[in-house]
């Protein structure tokens, strides 16, 4: 078994249905330790960086483990505060995503995601420099420190821990799930070469966002404008040619929920959200999954 729940369901071609969190503390974590959701979303994009919360969080899911699954904790991905606009801005802002990984989350999501050099800046700043190198990666510069903590979290030692925390499926046995946002015009046209930095398990659209940048004030839910529709199916395009797993919602209120789930489950979406318990229930029953909640 996995450290990491949503990687193991994406090995198995099943999908990963995800819940927003909207408390950190120790005692929501014990409480969503028996989450129906196979991850665990933290927004801190637009919400409080708040580091000690977020470790107290994990603690409380740790100290509950196991799930029903049988995993330590359900995957924790953290949305950062920091935007992909350039290799300069990510490497100034690497500070975020020590302090984030040393809490013992399982993944990370880079927003506004614009250029393929940001991303590798990403990706390589979130690897230890012992691991492989490849060669469109430089080496990694993850430094020591944040392992004791978060081999913790993960109920492994720290040389464990540093040998795991290594993305997927850059690394098939990496426990890592590193992510972006494509969600605006600029991202847009680089999505083909965005798709091919290695190191990436998943991305999305951002509609919300990409609205705005098209010049839509408030287009985040479908149906969509034209532009939008394409400018999501071009996201995806590039994201299915490098195999990496498109998160989407499908929050269209003309359509029950049992339609939502079989929109995205009929488009090859891989991590659901926006659907509820009934919505992952559904699509759990559709696809026959086996793995327990």
């Amino acid at each position: 078994m996995r450290i990491n729940k949503a990687i193991e369901l994406l090995e198995q071609g099943q999908q990963v249905y995800g819940a927003n969190v909207h408390e950190l503390s120790y005692e929501n974590g014990k409480r969503l330790s028996t989450t129906w959701a196979d991850y665990l979303g933290i927004e801190m994009e637009h919400h409080n960086f708040d580091i000690p919360a977020l470790s107290e969080f994990m603690k409380g899911l740790a100290d509950s483990a196991p799930t029903t699954s049988g995993h330590g904790t359900p995957t924790v991905i953290v949305t950062l505060p920091i935007d992909g606009i350039d290799e300069t801005s990510v490497r100034g802002n690497t500070w975020i995503l020590k302090q984030v990984l040393a809490t013992g989350i399982h993944g990370m999501l880079l927003c506004h995601a614009e250029s393929p050099d940001a991303v590798r800046a990403f990706v390589e700043s979130c690897r230890y420099p012992f691991h492989t190198e490849v060669p469109e990666l430089g080496v990694g510069r993850r430094g020591l420190g944040g392992h004791i903590s978060a081999a913790e979290i993960w109920k492994c030692s720290p040389n464990q821990y540093m040998e795991l925390s290594d993305p997927w499926p850059l690394n098939p046995k990496g426990e890592l799930f590193l992510g972006v946002k494509i969600e605006n015009i600029r991202a847009l046209n680089n999505c083909e070469d965005i798709a091919c930095v290695p190191g990436l398990g998943f991305a999305e659209w951002g509609p919300g966002d990409m609205g705005l940048s098209l010049g839509y004030a408030d287009a985040h839910d479908p149906p969509y404008p034209k532009q939008m529709d394409l400018a999501r199916e071009r996201i995806k395009s590039a994201l299915d040619s490098q195999d990496i797993a498109f998160l989407c919602s499908w929050n269209d209120v003309s359509l029950t929920t049992e339609e939502r789930v079989n929109y995205l489950l009929t488009s090859n979406t891989k991590i659901l959200v926006g659907l509820g318990e009934d919505g992952a229930s559904i699509g759990r029953m559709t696809t026959q999954r086996t793995m327990p909640v």
